[in-house]
């Protein structure tokens, strides 16, 4: 691996990095079903316990944490000690996003379902500078079958929830361009990157309803599955990349490069830092929280504190 500084190990599966301006890195732990707080000195402190399967995570405009819980999945451990996910669990009672207060550790739940369609796994999550946010739902998987995914749009107050495309195939991490005019979304399966024009918060441009088709950004070759993303300040895609462990970059042409990591579940990225340089990458089968300085900054968030 690269240079690359680890921040903390041990972790159960981290994933959901979020940059805090006092130096800390808030991320999820889904194995161990928390939102936790990660120090600059490497220090780890349980902000919540939340059940299920905490997946992507973001700050929202009121500065609480909203949560993507995908409702649980099983665990493995690999012959070297690492965690690997699994199927859907005998205690699964389905998806839901939550908002956390990381001052008291309060939990709420905003969301269980879409127009009386149960969520199922909701895994990313992103705001726009409206404070409307877009979140991916992949689905569960089971012994013999597995649920469709779709993209939604919803409000922070828990007033509105919409089903902005399904169904869609793995939907995992979710982004949007530093223009606010397109949505990404990456496949994990397909090994691809889709996005939609937006004419507005929510809305996508001259939607034709269901029939309505995602443009594609980039398709990765070989044995590659995506997860989550977060998008510099170029417009650049950086997605997590499995099997092939590292962060793909993806330019808004669809022109593709590759940073290695040691892991092969690498899961996600976020940018941090006083020049938004610092990456900060979960590297989720052998539970470390790593750090290396990036070649761009990334895109300032709508929402930060």
């Amino acid at each position: 691996m690269g240079d690359f500084e680890l921040i903390a190990s041990d972790l159960q599966f981290p994933e959901g990095p979020i940059w805090l301006s006092d130096g800390s890195v808030v991320l999820v732990e889904i194995a161990r079903q928390t939102l936790t707080r990660v120090s600059a000195d490497g220090k780890v402190d349980v902000v919540a316990e939340l059940g299920g399967g905490p997946n992507g995570a973001a700050i929202g405009p009121d500065g609480k944490v909203y949560v993507c819980n995908n409702g649980g999945m099983l665990f493995h451990r690999t012959s070297k000690g690492g965690l690997v996910p699994g199927e859907q669990p005998e205690d699964y009672a389905g998806g839901s996003i939550q908002r956390v207060d990381l001052d008291t550790g309060e939990v709420e739940t905003l969301y269980t379902d879409c127009g009386g369609e149960r969520l199922k796994g909701p895994n990313d999550i992103v705001f726009d500078s409206t404070g409307g946010f877009w979140f991916t739902d992949l689905g569960k998987t089971r012994p013999r079958d597995l649920d469709r995914g779709g993209l939604y749009y919803a409000q922070p107050d828990g007033s509105s929830v919409t089903e902005v495309a399904f169904p869609l195939g793995s939907p995992n991490g979710v982004g949007l361009s530093p223009a606010g005019d397109r949505v990404y979304w990456a496949d994990t399966n397909q090994g691809r990157v889709f996005y939609l024009n937006l004419s507005g918060p929510g809305q996508v441009s001259e939607y034709r309803g269901p029939e309505h088709r995602p443009e594609l950004l980039a398709g990765l070759g070989g044995w590659q599955l995506l997860d989550s993303l977060a998008v510099d300040s170029g417009g650049n895609v950086c997605v997590a990349t499995i099997r092939n462990g590292g962060i793909t970059v993806i330019s808004p042409e669809g022109e593709v490069s590759h940073v290695p990591t040691d892991d092969t579940l690498t899961t996600n990225i976020c940018f941090g830092g006083a020049d938004l340089t610092d990456a900060y990458i979960t590297l989720s089968m052998t539970g470390r929280l790593v750090k290396t300085r990036w070649a761009r900054p990334g895109l300032e968030l709508a929402f930060n504190r």
